[in-house]
């Protein structure tokens, strides 16, 4: 029997014309380099689109080109986010943050023909422009609407190409199983590899967030994005925002927390997102400098695990729910969302903060098992621990141009994701580590992430990172590193770290004396996640020493 559905493609074209249509006087606005405010509506981000779509036309630009951006989150980059796909081109996102022989891999890799670029970051682009073989554009963002001065070659100014141009209505005809966008994982263990993410996968990761259960984004939000966009699609925020006509408010570049609190406050921001240390942080700031953020009711938090005592804090100081999610750059990147049940609403706080401390339960879309190490399916008991492994229609099958990928599968097409978990009677998926993040003591596991929660608990401490270190008896011991909040250092001494653990784990688990280290800062991934192969290097060669 045929289908009696229409042939509708889902592509990122239909998001952009029903923002024009439905939306159009519905804000966009960007804190610029020297704190000033840009406004505009989404009638006026259509026609700039369309008006980018010529300018990457007479660049030569055509479909399956990869075209990169090196940029903050701003406007700007939404515009790019929309006009490269819809022209039928890969958007790639390049990440500001990599080391120089990264950043130059990756772009050679993904064959980039165009590189659009902030003005505050060329100086990156400078030191491996030799290195960038397939591209032949540069484009500068710049505020000011001025080329400065650059040796990138050849080079020209974004505002000066858009008023070049006229807003023509030219889209063309997309198949939704046709490249959108790509991005390449962090790449903590050898080279980043690329995922290339679908029109389709896009569009229905969209739909996704935007479902009750899972982001709830919706048009009377204000969305302040602190996820970036050079990384994992900022979380898929900014394609579901526009989906829904959602006020969204950029912080632009390098923004810190007395410029991310004034733009809460200013623009009465009611939804953001970012990784527990951008939280911490933001909320030691307000400790010493209070200001109104009553607007702000939900933040949406992950990369790692988020401390039960960060949701306390933002519970019971400002109201506001920190919820907890998972997803990874190969699953665009929504896996789980830790929402409480109905029935969950009636429980106590600590039996309710202990459910939100999970990953929580798979988003629509996303199926979950896990699998031992022979392969075999376990109970979903809360105890049974295994590999995560997911599958869903935006989750990676392979990635770009990596025959060597294949590992990362099953031979049935699940995708492993290195993470070690379990999932309860109540489908709440708990990460119990990375693989490789581990620690395995005398034949039983020690995880790192919930020794590192509980140390977040105590109020003298802002970070920790647990890592393991060698033992000759043991195998493997746990190293604690912390960081103290202001003026707390010389009360953090290794007998109070230890009493205080064994109040939270058994003695054999807990690091012992000697074992500790206060440090000014934990190393972070170019994406904001804590560096612990950085620390476990620093161990091995003080040790060496």
């Amino acid at each position: 029997m045929d289908s009696l559905m229409m042939d509708y493609q889902l592509t990122l074209t239909g998001i952009l014309r029903r923002a024009k249509e439905v939306y159009p006087e519905r804000e966009l606005v960007t804190r610029l380099e020297d704190g000033s405010l840009h406004r505009y509506t989404y009638g006026e981000f259509y026609q700039r689109v369309l008006k980018l779509m010529q300018v990457l036309r007479a660049q030569g630009v055509k479909p399956g080109d990869r075209v990169a951006t090196f940029a903050w989150n701003h406007a700007r980059h939404l515009e790019l986010y929309f006009a490269v796909p819809c022209l039928g081109a890969v958007l790639h996102t390049l990440n500001i943050r990599l080391f120089p022989d990264q950043l130059s891999y990756i772009a050679e890799h993904a064959e980039d023909q165009i590189i659009f670029a902030d003005s505050n970051l060329l100086s990156q682009l400078e030191e491996v422009q030799d290195e960038l073989k397939t591209v032949r554009q540069f484009v500068v963002m710049d505020d000011s609407g001025t080329l400065p001065e650059t040796t990138l070659s050849p080079v020209a100014e974004y505002e000066s190409l858009l008023a070049a141009q006229e807003a023509v209505e030219a889209f063309p005809d997309l198949n939704e199983q046709a490249p959108a966008a790509m991005c390449y994982t962090s790449g903590t263990t050898g080279n980043p590899k690329g995922v290339v993410y679908s029109h389709r996968a896009l569009y229905l990761h969209s739909m996704c967030a935007c479902m009750n259960d899972v982001l709830a984004i919706k048009e009377a939000d204000v969305i302040l994005p602190m996820t970036s966009m050079f990384h994992a699609n900022c979380w898929g925020i900014p394609y579901a925002a526009v989906m829904t006509g959602a006020k969204m408010v950029f912080p632009g570049p390098n923004p810190h927390s007395a410029e991310l609190v004034d733009l809460i406050e200013r623009e009465k921001v009611t939804f953001c997102s970012g990784v527990p240390t951008i939280w911490n942080m933001l909320y030691q700031y307000l400790q010493t400098n209070p200001r109104n953020v009553s607007s702000l009711s939900n933040i949406v938090c992950g990369g790692s695990a988020v401390p039960k005592s960060l949701m306390q804090k933002f519970d019971e100081t400002y109201g506001v729910t920190i919820t907890q999610l998972w997803g990874m750059t190969e699953l665009t990147p929504l896996g789980t969302v830790s929402q409480l049940k109905n029935d969950m609403m009636e429980w106590g706080a600590d039996e309710q903060y202990a459910m939100r401390g999970k990953q929580g339960v798979p988003v629509p879309g996303v199926e979950v098992r896990i699998l031992d190490n022979d392969g075999k399916p376990q109970p979903w008991d809360g105890e049974s621990i295994g590999e995560l492994c997911v599958r869903g229609p935006w989750v990676a099958s392979a990635y770009y141009n990596n025959p060597a990928s294949a590992a990362s599968f099953t031979e049935d097409g699940w995708f492993r994701t290195g993470d070690v978990a379990t999932m309860d009677t109540r489908s709440f998926m708990q990460i119990a580590d990375r693989t490789k993040d581990l620690i395995k003591s005398g034949g039983e596991w020690i995880s790192s992430v919930e020794m590192e929660n509980a140390l977040m608990a105590h109020p003298d401490i802002l970070e920790a990172a647990v890592v393991a270190r060698p033992d000759d008896q043991w195998d493997e011991r746990p190293m604690a590193y912390v960081v103290p909040v202001e003026g707390a250092g010389d009360r953090l001494t290794d007998e109070v770290l230890y009493d205080f653990l064994l109040e939270h784990f058994a003695k054999w688990q807990v690091p012992y004396k000697g074992d500790y280290r206060v440090i000014d800062a934990v190393p972070k991934t170019s994406v904001g996640k804590f560096d612990k192969k950085v620390l476990r290097q620093q161990y091995l060669e003080s040790r060496a020493s």
